[in-house]
């Protein structure tokens, strides 16, 4: 059987491709009016011409279009993260995004001190101590050995109420040392007598107390203690003193041996009036002054020198004070208009015995000052008495 075949002839709209009747003056499709049918050669030659200028035409339904308008968005959002580096945070439609300054941490550079020595107490193991029937609580006891009542439970184990009893072996600490100030070239008053007083130690025996120790070796009981550092008149068994020999109680059956001389003291250090200064006819007073070199014992003095280097005599006067400060007398005042070059200084001195007149005689017990010099102006010309 020989298929039927479509004889009629048919054309295309230009506009949207749909295909037509040859006949049809209007697409039913889009709408486009066709003009009418020219002859056959003029339309032939027509329809070469608008067809070798007509553009390819792709035709999509709506459908793909959206899809691929679609993968489109899809393929351009993935670029973007891809390309997007790691770690930026994801800005929001219509936030401006505001540079970050990072801030260049600067170092500091680190100064490193020198190591200073602290000096430290050294403490000691402490010691036992039975209970008697006359202690009473422990509190007592801490009072009784100048220690806390924190320290006794603490190095016994005992309960926050410490519990005791007639018998019991308590360990008991020392007291806490007071720390001594660093070490100077120079030692302190206080310290120089301790180093050059002779001393002899001694371990307490059983029944030994601080009064009968005290008379057995001629010294005061308040002696032992500060040479000690006691704060009570309680001494324990085994416990070491030393005994300063240098607070001996003379004997009146034995002649009085020579002391034992203190450490030298340091150059007193020169104040006012400064090295060079001026005194005119207005200071009729001039005082020198010196800083103190330590507490002056019994005995002990500032020796002051002052010397007149520009007369024509020299003049000098050699005097004793315990302050730290002294008036040149006014009698010393230059007798006449010229300006006096005055030279003084101290000296540490200590008595150590009187001559045959009774008048003290004097050592060196220290360094000698340097040597200031002021000027003192005498009194003014006298007038020329008119004929």
């Amino acid at each position: 059987m020989t298929p039927e075949t479509n004889s009629s002839k048919t054309k295309v709209c230009p506009t949207c491709g749909t295909r037509l009747s040859e006949n049809a003056v209007r697409c039913l499709v889009c709408g486009t009016e066709f003009a009418p049918q020219p002859e056959a050669k003029a339309a032939k030659k027509n329809e070469k011409s608008v067809q070798a200028s007509r553009m390819p035409e792709v035709r999509l339904s709506l459908p793909a279009a959206i899809g691929m308008l679609a993968s489109v968005i899809v393929l351009v959002a993935a670029v973007t993260f891809i390309a997007m580096p790691k770690g930026t945070d994801t800005l929001v439609t219509g936030d401006t995004p505001t540079p970050s300054e990072t801030a260049t941490a600067s170092l500091t550079p680190t100064v490193t001190l020198p190591a200073t020595e602290t000096p430290t107490a050294t403490l000691q193991a402490p010691f036992e101590y039975t209970v008697s029937a006359g202690d009473g609580s422990c509190s007592q006891i801490a009072f009784n050995f100048n220690v806390s009542v924190q320290s006794i439970i603490v190095l016994n184990n005992l309960a926050s109420s410490c519990p005791i009893s007639v018998g019991q072996v308590l360990k008991i600490p020392y007291p806490t040392p007071t720390v001594p100030p660093p070490a100077t070239n120079t030692p302190l008053p206080a310290e120089a007598t301790r180093i050059s007083c002779d001393t002899v130690q001694i371990t307490v025996q059983e029944n030994d107390t601080l009064s009968s120790i005290a008379a057995n070796y001629a010294v005061p009981m308040d002696a032992i203690k500060e040479f000690n550092g006691l704060t009570t008149d309680n001494v324990f068994l085994g416990q070491t003193l030393l005994i300063p020999l240098c607070e001996r109680a003379p004997d009146p059956n034995q002649p009085t041996s020579t002391a034992t001389l203190p450490p030298p003291y340091p150059a007193p250090n020169l104040l006012l009036p400064a090295d060079g200064a001026a005194f005119t006819l207005a200071n009729d007073v001039v005082t020198l002054q010196w800083a103190s070199v330590g507490v002056l014992r019994d005995g002990e003095a500032y020796q002051v020198i002052v010397e007149d280097v520009t007369a024509s005599q020299t003049r000098r006067i050699t005097d004793y004070v315990t302050d730290t400060k002294y008036i040149v007398p006014t009698s010393f005042r230059p007798k006449d208009n010229v300006a006096h070059v005055m030279r003084w200084w101290v000296i540490p001195v200590l008595q150590s015995g009187v001559d045959d007149q009774g008048q003290p005689i004097w050592i060196a017990s220290g360094a000698t000052s340097e040597r200031r010099v002021f000027t003192w102006v005498g009194i003014a010309v006298e007038g020329t008495p008119n004929p």
